[in-house]
């Protein structure tokens, strides 16, 4: 038995899926099921150049699937997110709640 305390609750977000734009298209594409990137472009009020990147990162770590193709004459790009994405999307609300419930119940008392 040790006497360590347990971790603290931010040590377990993830960079990845933490960062505000990556996490708000999670949720979007979550909410959405499948996302249009300007539909995505528009919500979360970025450049086309920005998203990309954005989707680059979430694409790479397993968490998204992009999707290209035509709506008509359009081309046109969708994301939904893979069962690791919904997971890490999971796991990152679930650690953000463990926060949320210490700083609620913390005491006054500044001190560890």
């Amino acid at each position: 038995m040790t006497d360590q305390p347990d971790p603290h609750p931010a040590i377990g977000l993830d960079d990845v899926v933490h960062q505000r734009v990556r996490l708000g298209i999670l949720t979007v594409a979550h909410q959405a099921r499948r996302a249009e990137f300007g539909f995505l472009r528009t919500t979360l009020g970025l450049t086309a150049g920005n998203l990309s990147q954005h989707l680059t990162v979430l694409e790479k770590a397993g968490l998204v699937e992009i999707e290209k193709g035509y709506e008509g004459k359009r081309a046109r790009t969708w994301l939904s997110l893979t069962p690791a994405g919904h997971q890490a999307l999971a796991d990152e609300v679930a650690q953000l709640k463990q926060l949320i419930h210490q700083i609620e119940q913390g005491s006054s008392d500044p001190s560890p």
